[in-house]
């Protein structure tokens, strides 16, 4: 041993790369744990163990309940709009001669003139 440094300092120099190693080791495992348990829809946990749940106050509520009825009438529309897309592409592709026949018997000329 050098006279020169004291062993305190020589013991610190030889375990701090270990604890430097255990603890990016420790930090990278929390990482990937907390990756995966957002990956794969697990809670998230204080550092207790309980898990965190966001809380929901009265106008969360209220915001969730009005999406949700804009979401049935959007919904209700959209199927609205599909059946008008189906009459519209059965005009386009049938025939013209049908297609004006029907167009007379709607309008009530009767198609025979």
């Amino acid at each position: 041993m050098d006279p020169e440094v004291p062993v305190v300092f020589e013991f610190l120099t030889n375990i701090l790369p270990w604890v430097a190693l255990i603890v990016a080791v420790s930090v990278g495992g929390w990482v990937v744990t907390t990756w995966l348990r957002i990956k794969n829809g697990y809670p998230l946990e204080t550092s207790w163990g309980k898990p965190l749940h966001p809380t929901t106050d009265r106008e969360s509520a209220e915001r969730i309940k009005l999406l949700t009825g804009e979401n049935a009438q959007l919904r209700a529309e959209i199927g609205s709009v599909k059946d008008r897309l189906e009459t519209m592409e059965r005009i386009i592709t049938d025939q013209p001669l049908r297609l004006s026949r029907e167009i007379d018997a709607l309008s009530g000329k009767g198609g025979n003139a």
